[in-house]
């Protein structure tokens, strides 16, 4: 697979990724690689990495603990104290290696750090892969409220192993699955063709999807760095679909959903929306509903549920003066930015997932 040229920086694929890692190493010595992992990555794709590493530099590796509640302003403390006791200074190279939390909060922590030290990503999931691995995002959830702090800032390079696909259980597979739906849902049906008639899913079938994806994302990113304009169609999906990952999130008597979850429910009621107010056809809504209900568990929102959710909505990072912005759909590769949309019509897209 050829490497595909971002803002400032290359994504790497597969055994060429490290040759290429290496190469950097070689070239720009670092003081000090340090390596930043959760308890999983640490685990299952350590290893790995490790194997494929060819340096003189002196490797020291930094733990977090996983999931997105340690997603936050405290572990970058926790991170950026490692960094300080262990004599980081500004010839010192990160690598972010696991989900969207490490790639992300990795980062900003590199970024911040001393004003800026380079990083390098290396994704391990399939979301992260498709999603966190171009555009410059880099953040931490302020409470339950999603990337709330951040800035854009570019890796050196982004390397795709997707061997590291098999260190994760299937729901995180069709967690990031989600954002190659909204690719093709947005951007390119065939994509959206190919996931509907998949019968499983596994690697083989799988790295020419991430190649599509992160080709659609890069193009659309590097078209519009600082989300003006284009950039905003990546969030299909996203707005009342973060929401609801937040408000799971923050309620004690309910399971955590996973970002793919959150987000496959949001492109349900937002082609619900797309048909009330864009004429998106009432089939098509059907046929986006019926095939994320063969892929994700339906999931019970209440109706006592719904203020609490909407409430979130204002929160939402596409707002402009209090304003909720929606991406919607007008046809399949064709939408709208900037949709307003009244209370009572997104309590009937609720209630149109629920039955």
């Amino acid at each position: 697979m050829q490497p595909i040229l971002s803002n400032n920086y290359f994504v790497q694929f597969e055994a060429q990724s490290y040759i290429e890692l290496n190469r950097y190493l070689s070239e720009n010595l670092p003081s000090t690689i340090f390596i930043l992992v959760d308890e999983n990555t640490n685990k299952y794709c350590l290893p790995i990495l490790l194997q494929e590493i060819e340096t003189t530099s002196n490797i020291e590796i930094i733990e977090i603990e996983a999931g997105e509640i340690y997603k936050n302003l405290d572990t970058c403390i926790g991170v950026w104290e490692a960094l300080t006791e262990l004599g980081a200074d500004r010839k010192s190279l990160l690598i972010n290696l696991g989900g969207g939390v490490i790639t992300d909060l990795g980062g900003f922590v590199a970024s911040c750090f001393k004003r800026g030290i380079s990083f390098i990503n290396i994704p391990t999931t399939l979301l992260s892969m498709v999603d966190a691995s171009v555009g410059g995002k880099t953040g931490v959830d302020l409470g339950v409220l999603k990337n709330q702090i951040g800035l854009f800032s570019d890796p050196e390079m982004v390397l795709i192993d997707p061997r590291f696909l098999n260190t994760v259980i299937v729901r995180e597979i069709k967690s990031g699955l989600a954002e190659i739906i909204k690719y093709g849902l947005t951007y390119d049906v065939k994509l959206w063709s190919e996931i509907k008639d998949f019968k499983e899913l596994n690697i083989n079938n799988i790295s020419n999807l991430i190649y599509r994806s992160i080709e659609i994302k890069n193009e659309v990113v590097t078209t519009d760095p600082k989300e003006q304009g284009l950039r905003k169609v990546l969030n299909f999906g996203h707005t009342l679909g973060h929401a609801i990952e937040s408000f799971f999130l923050e309620s004690e008597d309910k399971e955590n959903l996973t970002h793919g979850e959150a987000i496959a429910i949001g492109m349900i009621t937002e082609a619900y929306l797309s048909n009330k107010l864009l004429n998106f056809s009432e089939n098509k809504v059907q046929e986006i509903k019926e095939t994320l209900s063969t892929i994700y568990d339906k999931v019970a929102i209440n109706p006592s549920d719904f203020e609490a959710i909407l409430a979130l909505l204002i929160h939402d990072k596409k707002n402009i003066g209090g304003q909720v912005n929606f991406v919607l759909l007008t046809d399949f590769e064709k939408f709208k930015l900037d949709c307003k949309v009244d209370k009572a019509l997104l309590i009937e897209a609720l209630n149109f997932y629920n039955n």
